[in-house]
Parts: C-alpha cells; sequence; structure tokens
C-alpha cells in the first residue's frame, strides 16, 4: 500500500478506526509526523486531538538504545533491565533526563500555543504516528498514555515492518495498521510524498482541531451561484466510501473520477486533472472505489464488475446531490470501471476520458457504451498503447485515441501531465456543457 502524503494515510486509517467512534475517543498525533495523519483521523471520528510529546531517554554512549522515556506531568518510564546491564549511574540517568526534559517543556508549550493537556483519565486514547520504524517512540508513548491515566490504548499507523507491529500488537490493547509489508526499509518509501513536517504545521492543525469542526456544507444543486467544496461520505453498493467534491459557482456539469490500481482520491495526477476542469467551470467528484481493508488485496483492484457497480450506484447517489450532465474520467483500470458503466442501460453519461487505462478490462461491453470517448495514451507506453487501439476499434460511440509523445505511463514526463489536463478539459467542455 502506498501513500499520496500523511493527509491520505490519516483519512486511510481513520476508515479504519470508525469502531472506536462509539468509545468518544481522544487522538494523540506523535509529533511532528504524526499529528498530521492523527488530525484527519481526529476529524473523521469527530474526537479531540491532542499531540503526544515524548523525549526517549538514550544510553549516554548508545544514544539509540533507550532505557526509558518521560512524558508530561513528570510520568517517567524506566526499564530497570537496561540501565543494570549497561551499568548507568544516578549521574548518567539524571543528566539525560534533565536534558530531555527541557526538550520536552519546549515542544509542548510550542505545538500547544498555551492551551492545556487533555485529560486522558478513564478515556480510550488513539496513538497516531505516521508509521514505525522499530517502534520505540511509539510503545514509549503508549506507555506515557498509560501512565496518564488511559482505560484503553490504541495504537494506530499506516505502515510498519511485520516483527515491530507483532511487539506492538503484544503491548497494546489494540493495534491498527493499514500495511505490514516485508520488504520495509524506511517509512518514508511507502509515502509519495514524505516532506518533512515543519513545527509551524503541527501548531496550525492542533489550533484547528481545538477551534473545533467547521458547520457542514449545505448540499449543492450546483448550479445555484454558489461554491461547494466538501468531504463526503457516498452510500455505493453497500459500503460507504468517502469522497470530496468540488462545484465551482455556476458549474453546468460534473466528472466522476474512478481511480485505478494503486491509486486513491488524492492521486496528486487525478487531482491536477481536477483542478483543469474546476478552472473550466466543471464540478469534480473524486472518491475512493474500495475501502482501505480492500486495497490490501490487489486482487480487488482488477474486480472491474464490483467497480463499475459501486461507480454506477455512486452516479445515482451523486444525481440526488448535482444538477446537470455527469462524464467519467478513469485512470489504469478504473477507466475500465468507468467504460462498464458507462456501458450500463440507462446510465445516461455523457462523455469518458481514460489517462492511461485499461479500456480492454471492459471486454465485450465496449460496443454497448455510447458516450463519446477519448483515449489518452504516452506514447512510450507500448503495451498499454497497443491495448487502447485494440479498445478503439471495439467502440461504437464516438472515439479518439490522443498519444502524448515522450510519456510514459505515469505521466511524470515535463509538460505530459499537462497535455492529459488540457485533452481531458476540452473533451469534457465540449460534450458535457452541451449538454447542460
Amino acid at each position: 500500500m502506498l501513500f499520496t502524503d500523511r493527509a491520505d494515510a490519516g483519512q486511510r486509517l481513520a476508515e479504519a478506526l470508525q469502531h472506536l467512534r462509539g468509545e468518544e475517543p481522544i487522538v494523540l498525533g506523535l509529533p511532528r509526523g504524526g499529528v498530521p495523519v492523527a488530525f484527519h483521523v481526529a476529524r473523521a471520528l469527530q474526537a479531540p486531538l491532542d499531540v503526544i510529546v515524548v523525549r526517549k531517554l538514550g544510553v549516554p554512549y548508545q544514544r539509540e538504545l533507550g532505557f526509558g522515556a518521560i512524558g508530561e506531568g513528570g510520568v517517567r518510564v524506566i526499564s530497570d533491565d537496561i540501565v543494570r546491564r549497561g551499568r548507568l549511574d544516578q549521574a548518567d540517568l539524571a543528566s539525560v533526563e534533565h536534558a530531555e526534559a527541557a526538550e520536552l517543556t519546549r515542544q509542548a508549550e510550542r505545538f500547544r500555543a498555551g492551551r492545556p493537556r487533555l485529560d486522558l483519565a478513564g478515556r480510550t486514547a488513539i496513538v497516531v504516528d505516521d508509521g514505525i520504524a522499530t517502534g520505540a517512540t511509539a510503545a514509549a508513548a503508549c506507555e506515557v498514555v498509560r501512565a496518564h491515566g488511559a482505560a484503553r490504548v490504541v495504537l494506530a499507523v499506516p505502515v510498519a515492518p511485520p516483527d515491530a507491529a507483532e511487539r506492538l500488537r503484544a503491548s497494546t490493547d489494540e493495534f491498527v495498521c493499514l500495511s505490514t509489508p516485508f520488504a520495509f526499509s524506511a517509512v518514508g518509501e511507502w509515502y509519495r510524498d514524505f516532506s518533512q513536517t515543519p513545527d509551524d504545521e503541527v501548531v496550525s492543525l492542533l489550533a484547528q482541531a481545538a477551534a473545533g469542526p467547521g458547520p457542514a456544507a449545505a448540499p449543492s444543486r450546483g448550479a445555484d451561484g454558489k461554491e461547494v467544496q466538501e468531504e463526503l461520505m457516498i452510500d455505493a453498493a453497500g459500503v460507504r466510501l468517502t469522497g470530496d467534491l468540488t462545484v465551482p459557482a455556476g458549474a453546468r456539469a460534473v466528472v466522476m473520477f474512478a481511480h485505478g490500481s494503486g491509486s486513491s482520491r488524492h492521486s496528486p495526477r487525478n487531482r491536477r486533472v481536477a483542478t483543469a476542469l474546476n478552472r473550466a467551470g466543471l464540478g469534480t467528484l473524486l472518491f475512493d472505489l474500495l475501502t482501505p481493508a480492500e486495497e490490501a488485496n490487489r486482487a480487488n483492484v482488477f474486480d472491474i464488475e464490483t467497480l463499475a457497480d459501486r461507480l454506477t450506484d455512486a452516479t445515482g447517489w451523486l444525481r440526488g446531490r448535482v444538477a446537470g450532465p455527469i462524464g467519467y474520467f478513469g485512470a489504469s483500470t478504473g477507466a475500465a470501471a468507468a467504460l462498464r458503466a458507462a456501458a450500463a442501460p440507462g446510465a445516461d453519461i455523457c462523455a469518458v476520458v481514460s489517462r492511461g487505462g485499461r479500456p480492454d478490462l471492459a471486454g465485450p461491453l465496449l460496443p454497448g457504451v455510447q458516450a463519446p470517448t477519448l483515449l489518452i495514451v504516452g506514447g512510450n507506453d507500448p503495451q498499454v498503447l497497443d491495448l487502447n487501439r485494440e479498445a478503439e476499434a471495439a467502440l461504437r460511440c464516438e472515439t479518439r485515441l490522443e498519444i502524448v509523445p515522450g510519456a510514459t505511463h505515469l505521466f511524470e514526463e515535463h509538460g505530459a501531465l499537462q497535455q492529459v489536463a488540457d485533452l481531458a478539459r476540452d473533451w469534457f467542455t465540449s460534450h458535457l456543457v452541451t449538454h447542460a
């Protein structure tokens, strides 16, 4: 499982923690990178958010080996075994603890900006980090949380190595981890964007959470002159899926994004296309066709029938919220789902665009597609190009195949994705707005 960024990881993690919502938990983010993840968990669970500041106490001559940890409120967790085996005297302990206590106080004051620490006594506490390498800091944080009086301690992370996951599962009341890859060397390799989280971002997120959730956005009909941006839950084929709806003021049509294998609604490529469509006055709905648990099974991304059924159900749901014609933008296996859904009787889809798609996976249903369809493929993606040429021949609707010269499957080359966005914008404005 690959995460776009910490926001994506937090939103996926929140879905796996929905069963805790009724316990009215408190969410605690480990600084710095754990706080952006925890922010989205807390928002989804409608739970209060705080930071859990922990300082590991390292053996003076071997700093990576911790003999304990300290937390706020004078909490100390000491491993007597390591102290004994390391032959550490009281002067050693006091020197390390004094230095770490000063840094702990500085961080806590900086992050909270004068707000008091949340009381954990008798509560369920969800400790969140952006990932685990050895698990030492996370384990120390859980011990500190328990020492603060939490009745139940849950540790939740997007990714961890299998051995650390097993250790932590045994030392917490509940351990929730979305991915435990065997080929693990560093947390950052499981994120597309793992840039450093600055202190200012931590301060800002905690302040936003402390201010409380904003008012829920009202349903929009799309063309009422008001711009709408909202995160929402979609009921589709028996599951609840998370989506992001953007409807510019006066929008006359909406494009639904069907994401492909290994991608989500946070895909930077699809979001760039969506931004181009929004600027052209088109609404967009980016949503996940699979739940986080389903994404863990690679076979699910090739279950085109299920993906198409969910897209069809979500389309019916969307028609109840916005006015105007609807188009589909599909990437990779999502393109096959979009074409299969567009071929369904009574689909009434007005345009389809496929980016690096696998339309061949829609199989014998291709001739049933009536919506004008644009197939966009990279010139240096020969296998997918051949499959799209075959699909072009099978389609009976208005069809065009556009080849982006020099582009590979993900259109990562300079200017390639911009060409995709321009082609999609022109296709949708040409075929959707005429139906509005």
